[in-house]
């Protein structure tokens, strides 16, 4: 059940819509099902000789009198609303019901206490089978503004409680750091226009991919309006400096023709201007050139980091582990902007939905998650994919994302940990998209039985407790090819099987060989790495700069819509 709660300032408005047809007709039967006093509130729907007016005017009676207070001026904002919803799938309430859904959440959010004589007027109106919406004036008898302090999220607790006695789905508890969700209006818009997301959802989207990717907030705007979004800034009176921001979406205009705009924070609230300057790096920082000496250095670092993050997420350092979660949610949208195939799809989904996950209540060390987040700004100047690599790091994505779902069911966070098994399980459909050709080819070049056989002794020397189980795995043939290319890189197979056992531990692997492939896949090719350090000595180090690749986004559903895109 979800309830929605917003204020306006045209009571009548809000009563012919709520009376009407609807935007596209869907309103069937709209009546009032509860009321402050049933008796005196004309009910539009039910009586003929009862308008809109009428009804308007007794719901606003204690609003006139507090305007000849307030010597002929409104309150502001007076008009309480709350759509109250049930989830998909659940049955449909009664009228009287529904009634009671409409007493409980007026009394739990301070519009009307049980027992409060002089509270606000409200009605509670039904025209679809499975929602109503609450409406209220918010002034009482006695002059006073109700307390609705937190009210939407005292509507929510409330909505909690009546699910579990009316035996309707229970839906995960908020903390207040969930995005804005989409009005209806801005979803009949999208639905109207032949678009698959609101523009709201799709200029979050695109605020996230390019936060993720770029070094500072001048680039931030830069790649932003290079997507045909427009941006616009405000700047601070006294020291003309950015402190806060709007997008609108390219094509996204209102009746009059003018842009719609979003606050970043109305986005999200890590896309703020401040919560954005916490993540980006300082500008000294910023303006250092880059060298790529390896091409595959960012996948392996990337790799490297986020094994790391799995670490801190054990830890007792919560806010080291929520500044992690972060940059493990711009480190997603890199990865998929870096990655060609058809599992992309699969990691643009997972970077979405690990959006809900990234941020809690917990506020977030984004200092310490540094070396995670400039190895995957790496990723978005990466010039090319290097095979064996790319699975690597899906494989480490997959544990953290497991981890990250983990870590936030223990602490209650229930609609983050709803979030990462979802971006999970995309991660996981991504890898095996991804791993199971390469897995099979690497048991296609599997070494002679001598060699391997050789192997298998190193595993049992090296890694005595997990051998059966490794030896027993069905992708031991696929990992005696990889020892051979290590060896053949430089590596000694015995020394290399010890360091990547003794690396993590092994007990949770439900797959050990397919561990140990991957955590041998990163290591460096030792022979390699040395002439090119003899070359540097040399010739000095070269710099390659790179451009950052197109965010993940969305597929557009209408060609003049494509300018959305990168």
């Amino acid at each position: 059940m979800v309830p929605d709660v917003s204020t306006g300032s045209d009571s009548r408005g809000l009563i012919v819509y709520l009376f009407g047809p609807g935007r596209r007709d869907e309103h069937t039967d709209p009546h009032i099902v509860a009321a402050w006093d049933m008796a005196g509130a004309p009910d539009p729907g039910r009586d003929p000789t009862a308008t809109y007016s009428q009804l308007a005017k007794r719901l606003d009676t204690h609003v006139d009198l507090r305007t000849r207070e307030l010597g002929g001026k409104k309150p502001p904002q007076h008009v309480w609303h709350c759509p109250v919803r049930t989830a998909p799938g659940d049955r449909y309430l009664t009228d009287a019901e529904w009634a009671e859904v409409a007493r409980r959440i007026v009394h739990a959010t301070g519009i009307a206490p049980d027992g409060d004589e002089k509270a606000c007027r409200w009605i509670a109106v039904r025209h679809a089978d499975d929602h109503i919406h609450l409406m209220a004036t918010t002034v009482r008898a006695d002059g006073r503004r109700p307390r609705t302090h937190r009210d939407g999220q005292r509507a929510q607790a409330e909505c909690r409680k009546i699910e579990a006695e009316f035996g309707l789905r229970r839906l995960k508890s908020g903390d207040l750091t969930a995005p804005r969700t989409p009005t209806s209006a801005e979803r009949t818009k999208a639905e109207r226009q032949g678009q698959t997301v609101t523009a709201r959802h799709w200029l979050r989207d695109q605020a996230y991919a390019v936060a993720a990717a770029v070094h500072n907030e001048a680039d931030y705007f830069t790649v932003l309006q290079s997507l045909g979004i427009k941006v616009k800034t405000r700047l601070g009176p006294e020291t003309g400096d950015v402190i806060g921001y709007s997008l609108a979406a390219p094509g996204d205009t209102n009746a009059a023709g003018e842009p719609v705009w979003y606050g970043g924070s109305k986005l999200a609230p890590d896309l703020s201007i401040n919560r954005l300057r916490e993540r980006l790096p300082g500008q000294e920082m910023a303006d250092r050139p880059r060298h790529v000496a390896d091409p595959a250095a960012p996948w392996r670092h990337t790799t490297t980091a986020i094994h790391a993050a799995r670490a801190v997420l054990d830890s007792d350092d919560d806010a080291a582990a929520q500044g992690h979660l972060a940059a493990f949610g711009d480190a997603l949208y890199n990865i998929a902007s870096a990655t060609t195939g058809p599992h992309q799809a699969e990691l643009q989904a997972a970077a979405m939905a690990f959006n809900r996950a990234r941020r809690s209540a917990t506020r977030a060390d984004h200092q310490a998650a540094t070396a995670l987040r400039k190895a995957a700004k790496e990723l978005a100047y990466a010039s090319n994919q290097p095979g064996g690599l790319a699975i690597a790091l899906l494989f480490a994505t997959v544990h953290l994302a497991r981890a990250a779902a983990k870590w936030h069911e223990q602490r209650g966070h229930e609609q983050q940990a709803a979030a990462a098994q979802e971006a999970l399980r995309h991660l996981q459909a991504g890898y095996q998209q991804a791993a199971a050709p390469v897995l099979a080819d690497l048991a296609l070049r599997a070494p002679r039985a001598a060699i391997a056989s050789r192997y298998e002794q190193d595993v049992r020397a090296a890694l005595p407790d997990h051998a059966d189980r490794i030896l027993a795995d069905p992708t031991w043939t696929a990992l005696t090819t990889t020892p051979a290319h290590a060896e053949t890189a430089g590596h000694n197979p015995r020394r290399l099987l010890t360091e990547m056992g003794t690396q993590r531990e092994l007990d949770s692997a439900e797959h050990p060989a397919e561990v140990l492939n991957w955590r041998i896949t990163t290591q460096p090719n030792r022979r390699t790495q040395a002439a090119r350090s003899r070359s540097t000595a040399t010739s000095g180090t070269s710099s390659m700069s790179g451009t950052p690749h197109p965010p993940a986004t969305p597929v557009p559903t209408r060609p003049e819509e494509r300018s959305r895109h990168r």
